[in-house]
């Protein structure tokens, strides 16, 4: 390896020291799925009207993406297991490679299946990259500082997202007319198609940039030894079967209740930021794509400005009763947005972003947190992964109520509803008792990043 590791493996998985260049080439990976998710909803609003969409067709968008999480999070987990973290995110970077070639042939072929299909392919490996990154970040290093190397690490996910709106306003969407008024005004219906297909070639674009920075950083990882991370151990550890831990599972209701949680939360979450600059041009019909990414951008803002607020709050007190009034303010500031003037309501979807924050990661610790014989551990966190298939639900879900009711404004009654329901959640962590912090430094950080998702 051209580049070595400076830092001494300890028996127990983590080192005597942690290796900066590795632990930040490492969290460089943060951000790049950050700004696919963002991007995600810069396509949204392209393929509306180019392929003539019913809102609930553009939700598709979503699906194929966190449809690819879904299907790859257990897969991605045994291969990580077998053989490595670094062998995980090289396959990783590998199939996202892939994913955004296949804008290539998508950009030309001008199909809907052919960009859903490069989606689903990016997930795939964006899959292998989130299993193997997040709990690779906290081993690389003591042990007692595992839980702050993670957090320095996810904090690059919100940025991406910023980065892949920011590319996807300057390089997909264009200046003047909306995409809308553009086919519109087209004379002809071949002139309209052309039209359509020279705005599908604007989608390639922002998928080059990354593909280069893909390339780079497979080649920085190649060239880079890395620490194996695991516990020495760790093969001689008895391991409990899937169908057993299944059955263990399906009888803990805390457990259960998470999975419901996790998945609603990330619906909520992706269907907020999938309409987010639709509304805005729904309100707004003289507007462009370009200015109404704005409206993202100031959502994302919101949303990591939350998180650090939430940060100080659950620091003093206690992390379900935060996220009891969080969801409470979410569920009113989206029922205003549905139901209130249509001036306001694109301001009460962005500032719905500030509550949203904390939301993964607390569900996510509690819920593993009631499992108490460890054998279940690394199941039980890579089905909660699963719950991640939210975001590929609920959007479609809203889209259709939105095509239902004639207003994109009103579906997000929806997500209202599902802050609702995570609110009952964590009411029922503060009746049971359920704890704060995970019980070990394993389980705090062997789940998946916040996401943006």
């Amino acid at each position: 390896m051209l580049i070595k590791n400076p830092a001494r493996q300890l028996a127990s998985g983590y080192l005597d020291k942690t290796p900066i260049f590795q632990f930040v080439l490492l969290s460089l990976l943060f951000p790049m799925w950050g700004a696919a998710a963002g991007l995600n909803d810069i396509l949204i609003t392209q393929f509306k009207h180019v392929f003539t969409l019913s809102d609930a067709a553009t939700a598709f968008v979503q699906s194929a993406f966190y449809g690819g999480y879904f299907l790859i999070a257990i897969p991605a987990s045994r291969i990580v297991r077998r053989t490595s973290y670094k062998v995980g995110i090289l396959i990783g970077l590998s199939v996202y490679i892939v994913g955004c070639a296949l804008f290539f042939p998508a950009s030309t072929l001008a199909t809907y299946a052919m960009f859903l299909f490069s989606i689903f392919a990016v997930a795939i490996g964006l899959s292998f990259l989130e299993t193997s990154a997040n709990t690779y970040s906290s081993m690389l290093g003591p042990r007692r500082t595992s839980t702050l190397r993670l957090n320095i690490s996810q904090t690059f996910t919100p940025i991406g997202n910023l980065l892949g709106v920011i590319l996807g306003k300057y390089l997909i969407f264009s200046t003047g007319d909306s995409i809308e008024a553009q086919l519109d005004a087209a004379p002809t219906p071949e002139a309209k198609r052309a039209l359509g297909e020279a705005l599908l070639q604007n989608t390639l674009l922002p998928y080059k940039y990354i593909l280069i920075v893909l390339v780079c950083l497979l080649v920085l990882f190649v060239v880079t030894e890395f620490p194996r991370g695991k516990p020495a151990d760790e093969p001689a550890r008895q391991q409990a079967g899937l169908a057993e831990t299944l059955r263990v599972l399906v009888r803990t209701a805390q457990y259960r209740k998470g999975i419901v949680a996790q998945f609603l939360y990330v619906g909520l979450q992706t269907a907020v930021w999938s309409f987010t600059i639709r509304v805005a041009l729904e309100l707004y019909p003289g507007m462009n794509e370009r200015g109404a990414t704005n409206y993202m951008i100031a959502g994302f803002t919101c949303f990591l400005v939350g998180k650090f607020v939430a940060n100080g709050l659950i620091a003093r007190y206690s992390a379900a009763r935060v996220l009891v009034v969080y969801c409470a303010i979410g569920a009113v500031l989206l029922t205003l947005a549905a139901f209130g003037p249509a001036s306001s309501a694109i301001w009460f979807v962005i500032a719905s972003n500030l509550v949203m924050g904390p939301c993964w990661p607390t569900i996510f610790g509690q819920t593993l947190d009631t499992i108490e014989d460890k054998r279940y551990q690394e199941t039980a966190g890579a089905i909660l992964v699963m719950a991640i298939v939210g975001g590929a639900v609920i959007p479609v879900v809203q889209g259709a109520v939105s095509d239902v009711l004639g207003s994109l404004q009103m579906s997000f009654v929806v997500s209202a509803l599902c802050f609702l329901g995570i609110l009952l959640y964590f009411r029922s962590n503060l009746r049971h008792h359920v704890t704060d912090e995970p019980s070990s430094p394993e389980m705090a950080t062997s789940g998946e990043g916040d996401r943006p998702r």
